[in-house]
């Protein structure tokens, strides 16, 4: 794109730009418009430790950077058109693309995993469209709890109560370039979903960073607080980040025959089912990500696939044509969209690849399914798999794998070494 393709809408006076950092996180910064020229010709300088930090921002020494070399800087570079931000009047934002002073992609950035699968989709012959669903929880800012109450999942009069927040989420987020198609409360008091329209699979994940960091804005602005924490309250349903996978070549989905799933997609979802186990460090990248991998919890447990059922890890929608799809379930609504895409493409792609073949469908309860294998239900047997996989390391880059590691560790031992409230009342005055 030329840089008249990054004109910016008439009346603007301030630009955002940000990029996804190892939480899938948008970090950036905002420029007033009469530096946006400089900004789209030299790129604007922001340390490379944006793709070694947690959640939290704290940073330790890692391979590709540390104290040692200083932190240096990349620079950031806009691949969106800005568009207008429909509740801040005059401020416009776009995404970015990070590259070093060699003009080089950074190799710790988590974006580079996604691109490289899409370059191999592509010289298959295939572009990747990937749907993408995410729950969050809409929260009083003050009690860090919900404002309503029960269950009343797809309940009209409660969705009409949210409609002043959810409203504007859809609306606002549509006109800043991210096509949402429906939203819908939730099973749990405060749960909503929303669903991004499917789209070329590097777009899709791009859309996803900035789609949480829009929705936490827009709540904000109408005082509540949005998170995408997979499971705030352990006695409430978690909050999921469901994946929904197609290949297309010749303006044809490839996985459907007459509406059917075929022998490419289910080649596709073998591939999936191969890899499941080993890569679910990326869809529940904490511990509290493995607190909704529980049976009966619409959230799976083992690597079972079925059509149109709930329960399995792997779930195959059929219809028509454009509709034939496969769905993975069980990621947690916080995973970095660029790793969790990055490793199924990639195991989808070596499915079809190495002509393999699904498991035995499940037609019941796949909770209660014994020949499907299990995947991981608590974070440190996820990360001896994940650490025991040259395939995983392969997929990510070497940098980028070690940090995602060395970050779930340290995640880990972080939790391990807290006395919670809980424990104190219930041990403190009985022992």
């Amino acid at each position: 794109m030329s840089q008249q393709d990054y004109a910016l809408p008439p009346g603007t006076h301030t630009v955002v730009m940000g990029i996804g950092d190892p939480n899938g996180i948008m970090r950036g910064k905002r420029f007033p418009a009469s530096h946006w020229d400089t900004i789209c010709a030299g790129g604007n300088a922001m340390s490379i430790a944006t793709f070694a930090i947690d959640m939290t921002c704290d940073v330790w020494d890692t391979p590709y950077v540390n104290f040692d070399n200083g932190y240096p800087d990349m620079h950031v570079f806009p691949i969106t058109k800005p568009v207008a931000m429909p509740w801040e009047p005059g401020v416009a934002i776009c995404f970015g693309r990070a590259q070093g002073p060699d003009h080089q992609p950074i190799p710790i950035d988590p974006r580079g995993a996604l691109v490289r699968q899409v370059e191999r989709a592509a010289a298959m012959g295939y572009s990747v469209r990937v749907g993408t669903e995410l729950e969050f929880y809409l929260l009083d800012p003050e009690t860090n709890r919900p404002r309503d109450q029960g269950i009343n999942v797809y309940g009209l009069e409660r969705a009409a109560e949210l409609e002043h927040v959810l409203g504007p989420i859809r609306q606002q987020i549509n006109e800043c370039g991210i096509p949402i198609e429906q939203s819908n409360p939730e099973y749990a008091a405060g749960q909503v979903e929303v669903n991004i329209r499917f789209d070329e699979a590097l777009l899709a994940a791009d859309r996803v960073v900035m789609f949480r960091s829009l929705v936490r804005q827009l709540a904000f602005a109408h005082g509540y607080r949005a998170t995408f924490m997979p499971k705030p309250f352990y006695e409430e349903s978690g909050s999921g980040f469901h994946t929904h996978y197609s290949l297309w070549k010749d303006a044809k989905n490839a996985f459907s025959d007459g509406g059917k799933l075929n022998a490419l997609g289910r080649s596709y979802l073998a591939g999936l089912q191969k890899r499941m186990a080993e890569t679910a460090i990326c869809g529940s990248p904490t511990p509290n990500g493995f607190r909704r991998r529980k049976p009966y919890t619409f959230c799976p447990v083992n690597t079972a696939w079925g059509i149109d059922n709930r329960t399995v890890g792997l779930r195959v929608l059929e219809g028509s044509d454009s509709a034939v799809r496969v769905e993975k379930r069980d990621a947690g609504a916080d995973a970095n969209p660029y790793y969790l895409l990055a490793v199924e493409i990639a195991a989808g792609l070596d499915g079809i690849e190495q002509g393999l073949e699904p498991g035995p469908m499940t037609r019941g309860n796949a909770y209660e399914d014994t020949e499907a294998e299990p995947i991981p239900t608590d974070a440190q047997t996820a990360v001896q798999l994940a650490r025991g996989s040259d395939w995983m390391k392969d997929v990510m880059g070497a940098d980028a794998y070690e940090i995602c590691m060395q970050q779930a560790e340290r995640e880990i031992e972080f939790m391990a070494a807290q006395v919670t409230p809980v424990e104190t009342q219930r041990y403190l005055t009985n022992i």
